[in-house]
């Protein structure tokens, strides 16, 4: 079942416990971020205003007791949007409450597929489908068994780092 819009947001807004999210693709081709990314590649500084829609639901779901994470795939050499995630969006967004770790797939593999998904409560999982531009295509719910996710989501969490501590590394 695909999940557009309204359908798409009472989803996603009626996690009860936890939202998870694994992020694989190199870059995310989004209208509404493309000003900002240009800025960013430009040199310029980021507006303070940054992402600020996406921080006040991040702060709306933990100030009710609600955890929202997700693991971030980064392989080497970085795209620039990687590079501006890096920079600009995770820094903000960690800020706000997301519990975000980079997952550094360089030189490794670890059986989970390069698809973007999130999982709500161990028990619901939503696959965002991509072009190979980054582009996104659609939102599609997947029923049935979450057990494939939920030991993908522990493979990506235990072998993850904070931000800081890959920035350590790698920054």
């Amino acid at each position: 079942m695909l999940l557009d819009g309204e359908q798409w947001r009472a989803h996603f807004d009626g996690y009860q416990r936890e939202a998870f999210r694994f992020e694989a693709q190199p870059t995310y081709t989004m209208p509404k971020e493309a000003e900002s990314l240009a800025r960013f590649l430009r040199g310029e500084p980021k507006p303070a205003e940054h992402n600020a829609a996406w921080h006040q639901r991040v702060r709306g779901f933990v100030s009710s007791g609600r955890v929202i994470g997700r693991v971030r795939v980064m392989r080497r050499p970085l795209t620039d949007y990687q590079r501006y995630q890096l920079a600009w969006g995770i820094p903000g967004n960690i800020a706000a409450g997301e519990d975000i770790r980079i997952l550094d797939l360089t030189e490794r593999d670890l059986g989970i597929p390069d698809q973007d998904w999130w999982l709500f409560d161990d028990s619901s999982v939503v696959h965002l489908n991509f072009r190979p531009d980054g582009t996104q295509i659609n939102r599609e719910l997947i029923t049935g068994d979450m057990r494939q996710h939920q030991e993908w989501k522990k493979v990506a969490l235990a072998h993850s780092v904070p931000l800081s501590e890959y920035l350590k590394v790698f920054g």
